[in-house]
């Protein structure tokens, strides 16, 4: 898929709209959603040309390693070989959990090759998150480095695991070595060719009422994705993009490395977890021109200071923000110090990125705003009744399903439970239209928590507190917080025989973390005596939510 605006005039808007057409935006696959096409061809193989760089990666130690197009090529048709080996092939859920590394390209494109789907592991998930996944999936592989690699241990009824190895590791007994099994395999693996809606991805939701649903992507979701990459990020053959979002969520696995490699631009993997000075140093190092993130990050660049940001002052031609609203003071900060526009841009797992604020479309933008919908995409705000509303009166965001040719989304994974009623998909998310059509968001409708540009679902961190036998319930919400957002609170009611104190909330906040991830364990700690229920059993989160508000009105 080719950006086929560079060095063109901006293309307005409403012009984008009135002449979107899905056949066109089908015409840039190199293959057909209905005589077959393969994920691995459209996001590689085609793109194969002498030095043509796919992934820059900078390696823990500092190290600069491009990798090409076609080498990787060669690395993924070698995976391919690895997976029909083991009897793996169309249709098969091959999971990884893996660092920013050139194995998770790998592992990602040889899946694809294979006619597999692809099941992305957060690196933070301790084994209860994977447990949950996987048992979704019923994934038949799983990729790993040694350093997670261990919580597969702890994984019931794990699959078979491919290991990673560096200097000095052995794989544990019955894993793949990874490195010799591609240097055993093939060079060559014809790609299997799969339809429309067959899948290629396999992601899971945050969580809110209940565990993690799976959420399909089907391989027509690629026309959405270029989409959002060549109107919203406005990704040009002479930029150097990074994508902050790490590739076991979303936004990373969609933007970072599906949505690049399919218009044939390189990508960029940081291995070293994020810090404001490692950040600045990769922009001028690199010469970045087109970044993506979260808030987060950037208010940590903010807090870093203007002489933090002088030496790539005016480098950066765009700059992208998703995950969590923009506040107003980053855009302000960004074009100051940076030079730089920031665009708020809004989306989920279950239908990708869908109102924006497009670098690559001309159209007014207005702080505070998240934008239009996507061309190919038509929202609604809708009221209780499931009817539409005009400006100002806010409702929930919603997809009208039948005039957004671009969504993908269906359902959940074998949920019975429709995901789709009246013909809208309804986000969660409360919102109104202003009178210009564009949206602005006004808060969650649901209970999930934005924590640094992560969205949790306190289910799982409440399934998790339960596990401690000092626990008998627990109630997780967001509380408000500057710098990330939200912080994660919990509130606990003890089992006889325990007694309040912080060592426990500490001990507490551990076995979350080591249970859960690293970003989704409760920073705050609350006993309780007893939560707020309805009649019926079910915990009142927004009570708390509220008696919380009430407590910081007071201090």
């Amino acid at each position: 898929m080719t950006n086929t605006r560079a060095g063109r005039a901006p293309v307005s808007y409403d012009a984008a709209v009135s002449e979107f057409s899905l056949a066109a935006v089908e015409a840039t696959l190199a293959g057909s959603l209905t005589a077959g096409l393969n994920a691995c061809v459209e996001c590689c193989d085609r793109h194969v040309a002498p030095g043509r760089i796919a992934l820059n990666w900078i390696a823990k130690d500092g190290r600069h390693v491009s990798l090409t197009f076609a080498a990787l090529q060669e690395a993924s048709a070698r995976f391919a070989g690895m997976l029909a080996a083991e009897g793996i092939g169309a249709g098969d859920v091959v999971a990884g959990i893996l660092p920013r590394t050139p194995e998770l390209l790998i592992t990602i494109l040889g899946t694809w090759r294979a006619g597999a789907v692809y099941q992305p592991l957060f690196t933070a998930f301790g084994p209860k998150a994977i447990e949950q996944r996987l048992q979704t999936s019923r994934a038949r592989l799983v990729v790993a480095d040694m350093a997670n690699r261990l919580k597969l241990d702890d994984v019931p009824n794990c699959p078979r695991v491919a290991t990673v190895l560096r200097a000095g590791e052995v794989a544990p007994a019955g894993d793949i070595d990874l490195a010799a099994a591609l240097a055993a395999a093939a060079p060559v693996f014809a790609p299997v060719l799969r339809r429309g809606t067959d899948l290629f991805l396999m992601m899971s939701t945050s969580g809110t009422t209940g565990a993690p649903k799976g959420v399909p992507v089907p391989l027509n979701a690629l026309l959405a994705f270029g989409s959002y990459m060549r109107d919203a990020v406005d990704l040009r053959p002479e930029d150097k993009f990074w994508n902050l979002a790490d590739p076991g969520w979303a936004y990373g696995l969609y933007y970072a490395v599906t949505g690049p490699l399919l218009l044939g631009h390189a990508t960029t993997f940081c291995e070293s977890p994020f810090t404001v000075e490692g950040t600045y140093d990769l922009i001028r190092r690199l010469g970045i021109t087109n970044l993506a993130g979260a808030p987060t990050a950037y208010r940590l660049l903010i807090a870093a200071g203007a002489e933090a940001a002088a030496a790539v002052k005016g480098q950066l031609r765009v700059v992208s923000s998703a995950g969590e609203p923009l506040n107003p003071e980053v855009i302000r900060w960004f074009a100051q110090h940076l030079a730089a526009p920031i665009h708020d841009h809004y989306g989920q797992t279950e239908v990708g990125m869908v109102v924006n604020n497009h670098h690559g479309l001309d159209h007014p933008v207005r702080a505070g705003s998240a934008g239009l919908a996507m061309p190919g995409f038509r929202v609604a705000v809708l009221d209780d009744a499931g009817k539409e509303l005009p400006p100002n009166q806010p409702g929930m965001l919603a997809v009208d399903m039948a005039r957004s040719p671009l969504c993908w989304f269906t359902g959940y994974w074998q949920k019975d439970t429709p995901a789709i009623a009246g013909g809208y998909y309804r986000t969660g998310d409360t919102v109104e239209f202003d009178p210009d059509g564009s949206v602005s968001f006004i808060g969650r409708s649901d209970d999930v928590i934005t924590s640094a540009g992560y969205r949790i679902g306190p289910f799982e961190v409440e399934s998790a507190l339960i596990e401690h036998p000092a626990v008998t319930e627990a109630a997780v919400i967001g509380v408000p917080d500057p710098e990330r957002t939200e912080l994660v609170k919990a509130f606990v009611v003890l089992a006889k025989g325990h007694v309040a104190s912080e060592a426990l909330a500490e001990e507490l906040r551990l076995h979350v973390r080591n249970r859960l991830s690293a970003h989704s364990y409760p920073r705050l700690v609350e006993f309780v005596s007893d939560l707020p229920k309805t009649p019926s059993g079910k915990i009142q989160r927004f009570m708390l939510r509220s008696q919380e508000v009430q407590k910081q009105a007071r201090n």
